[in-house]
């Protein structure tokens, strides 16, 4: 009888919690880490113990991941509608008291001090995927119009604080959901028409548009100045060109193999602004190159590549609609910090993944790989 009541070995007990782990996405993601923490003892050398957060950081996202991964999607979609809404009204209260810094009103105090728009860079691609998850077999252009309504509500919040780079990175997780969803290309089309269209004329009519005095509608002054600045940084290389100007010379300067782990002049004589943040790209490009560069981009490739493939593969709409849009984001952070700090982007505050330094940031990509884990399990689940 005591061997029917017999506990079975541990490894066999903490196996089934790593049963459909998926491998690819965690080396991705062990690759990204590592360069990560290469580059901010680098970078943050002269920042104390800016190298040791940066490890918490990632220890605290990792545990998130973990947890988050052991989640089955079917519960996840559970937390859609509440998160949502909670995110939402935290924005209201952020518009209505919130707190003031450096000239945005972002923060709210709940008891303790948060970011509410981190929030909606889960909970907008959960609702969405919720909806049309709701509405399949069965959809309306209607349903696309009511999905629109829900991914403005809290963009236009977050522009109005005024938050450019998060507001972007929601957008583009609320319009991935969209596209994957079936949006007509019709649809698609007419606003990337309209979008190259004005870049065309922006870049044209620059130094009509750009001449001081002119006030752009829409846009804030600040706003306005990034797209000036970035079309001809030179106009103002010791003010608000000297963030790209600086950035361009540090990745220029790294040449085929860089200069050096802990031997970039520009990162270390602090002529990269927010070295450790925004710009930690233009510190890794000059100490490791090109062929660092090439490295960074085929690891990022590779965890798009795969996150695409989870979603390609999931079981249920919500799941692929769900593990597409969280792949984009990934997607919007790379391209966008990349972009912003080579000059081809104006400067926004978006960090590049697992590779800047920000606990916010850190915990919102652990949660997001964690949820494509989840998915990326329930499909070996099912499989099996």
């Amino acid at each position: 009888m005591s061997a029917v009541f017999e506990r079975p070995p541990l490894m066999r007990r903490v196996l089934p919690v790593f049963q459909g782990f998926d491998g690819p996405l965690a080396f991705a993601i062990f690759l990204l880490a590592c360069a990560g923490l290469v580059t901010m003892y680098s970078s943050g050398f002269d920042h104390g113990t800016r190298f040791l957060q940066h490890g918490r950081n990632m220890l605290i996202a990792g545990f998130i991941m973990f947890v988050v991964a052991q989640i089955p999607p079917q519960r996840l979609m559970q937390f859609a509608v509440p998160l949502y809404t909670v995110g939402v009204a935290l924005l209201i209260a952020v518009a209505i008291f919130g707190i003031t810094k450096k000239g945005a009103r972002r923060w709210v105090n709940v008891g303790i001090v948060i970011q509410p728009s981190e929030i909606l860079k889960i909970a907008m691609p959960l609702m969405l995927a919720w909806w049309f998850q709701k509405r399949e077999g069965q959809l309306r252009p209607l349903d696309f119009l009511v999905a629109g309504v829900l991914l403005a509500v809290p963009v236009g919040l977050i522009m109005k604080q005024p938050d450019l780079g998060t507001s972007l990175l929601v957008l583009a997780a609320g319009l991935a959901v969209l596209f994957f969803a079936g949006l007509p290309w019709k649809l698609v089309l007419p606003p990337v028409l309209l979008g190259l269209l004005g870049i065309f004329l922006l870049v044209w009519f620059e130094p009509q548009l750009c001449e001081q005095g002119n006030r752009w509608p829409i846009l804030h002054d600040y706003q306005q100045q990034r797209i000036c600045t970035l079309l001809d940084p030179t106009k103002d290389p010791l003010g608000k060109g000297f963030h790209i100007i600086q950035g361009m010379i540090a990745i220029g300067s790294g040449g085929m193999f860089g200069k050096g782990f802990m031997q970039g002049t520009q990162t270390h004589l602090e002529f990269i602004p927010e070295r450790t943040t925004d710009f930690i790209f233009a510190a890794y490009s000059e100490e490791f190159g090109l062929a660092g560069n090439i490295f960074l981009l085929c690891a990022f490739i590779f965890l798009i590549f795969r996150g695409l493939m989870i979603a390609l593969e999931a079981p249920t709409l919500f799941s692929r609609l769900l593990a597409g849009a969280v792949t984009m984001i990934f997607f919007t952070y790379a391209f966008v910090n990349m972009g912003m700090v080579s000059g081809i982007l104006p400067v926004v505050g978006v960090p590049l993944p697992f590779i800047s330094y920000g606990g916010t940031a850190m915990v919102t990509l652990g949660l997001a790989i964690g949820i494509l884990l989840s998915i990326s399990k329930s499909k070996r689940l099912v499989q099996s």
